[in-house]
């Protein structure tokens, strides 16, 4: 396949910065929010999560695409991001197990993307300004209709993105004789949560975001899971019921990210729009509970109030940020109900905090 490497692109901010690169991917114009990930390895699993629809990924790292695209690690069945940003391309990779390069992937998965950033310059712009929309084109490089491209971009707030990657029907996952059954609320999950549940003896009905808890009832399961997904989850009442609902029959519950945000409104906590999010695989967090550190990965833009947990009788934090002390954890104090912000089946990621998936199985076992 022929590469554009030679090929003039653009990105532009919404706040009019401007940088000039070389296209990769598919030809064309991409819009979504901008934000970056600090992760050295891992550009199939970050493009194939759900979490990142929406948003143009830029990556840290100084090589992309130098091991080549691996069918396995896929986290969904196909890259959600709706651009990429490198500094630097690899059109050729040394990984033995690689399938393709990832110039194909991309351009056959409709992924616009551009190399040749100064991506240090840009992340320090984004870390001071905050979390914005930008637009990736190599296709028109006319400043005036990227700008107007730019103004049809609605911001991430109040964005209701879930119903746009979670299933479309329900499925099964895992050994039907497993010794445990959990329902699935599929908000964006990754492939990876699913496999750490089978590992640990459950068989799941995954069901579509907007599902009513009615019908997830007849799968009857012995405790239930909130995933992870995009969006704001201010603008997922139908999730919020659902969880309402799921903590009225007293079994088990357990949330990640936007899961973890989800149990947090139901519970009467409110949630927020961060400054620029986290999105890496180094972020330390503290178990209050046990004191110890773990190492987490993290993808979200946001987060839940501190100071409306401070006042509640009901949610205590279980989990901090150690770089800035924005909450990681929560649990129900009148349930059997916890959840975590960052990523526990780390794909990409340390494996620090797979415990989590151990205890919510031990609450299923009591």
């Amino acid at each position: 396949m022929k590469y554009n490497f030679l090929s003039p692109a653009v990105l532009l901010l919404e706040d009019g910065t401007l940088f000039h690169g070389f296209a990769v991917g598919k030809k064309g114009v991409s819009t979504g929010e901008i934000c970056f990930n600090t992760g050295m390895t891992g550009y199939q699993e970050i493009y194939t999560d759900p979490s990142y629809f929406g948003q143009i990924v830029v990556n840290t790292t100084a090589h992309i695409g130098n091991y080549g695209v691996v069918d396995a690690e896929q986290e969904s069945k196909a890259p959600t991001i709706s651009g990429m940003i490198c500094n630097a391309f690899s059109s050729v990779y040394s990984r033995y197990q690689a399938t393709e390069d990832l110039q194909n992937y991309l351009e056959k998965n409709n992924i616009v993307a551009i190399t040749g950033v100064d991506t240090r310059a840009l992340v320090k712009h984004i870390r001071h300004k905050g979390a914005m929309n930008g637009v990736i084109s190599s296709e028109n490089l006319d400043i005036e209709f990227l700008k107007k491209k730019l103004q049809e971009t609605p911001p991430m707030s109040g964005l209701e993105l879930s119903s746009k990657v979670s299933t479309t029907e329900s499925y099964h996952y895992g050994n039907p004789d497993a010794k445990y059954k959990v329902a699935v609320l599929d908000l964006g999950v990754k492939e990876n949560i699913l496999r750490c549940f089978a590992e640990r003896d459950v068989y799941m009905q995954v069901f579509p975001a907007k599902t009513p808890f009615s019908e997830m009832q007849t799968f009857s399961a012995d405790g239930y899971f909130i995933s992870n997904g995009p969006g704001d989850p201010a603008a997922m009442p139908y999730a919020v019921e659902t969880v309402k609902q799921i903590l009225e029959t007293e079994k088990p519950l357990f949330g990640i990210c936007l899961g973890h945000q989800i149990l947090a409104l139901a519970s009467g906590i409110g949630t927020h729009k961060m400054h620029n999010g986290h999105r890496g695989l180094n972020h330390p967090v503290k178990n209050l509970i046990t004191g110890r550190s773990e190492i987490t990965s993290q993808n979200h833009g946001f987060g839940v109030n501190k100071e409306d947990i401070e006042k509640s009788e009901i949610v205590e934090v279980t989990h901090i940020n150690l770089n800035d002390q924005s909450i990681e954890g929560i649990r129900r104090k009148d349930k059997k109900a916890f959840s975590v912000q960052y990523h526990p089946e780390a794909s990409p990621g340390t494996h620090d905090s797979r415990y989590l998936f151990d205890d919510f199985v031990q609450m299923l076992s009591v």
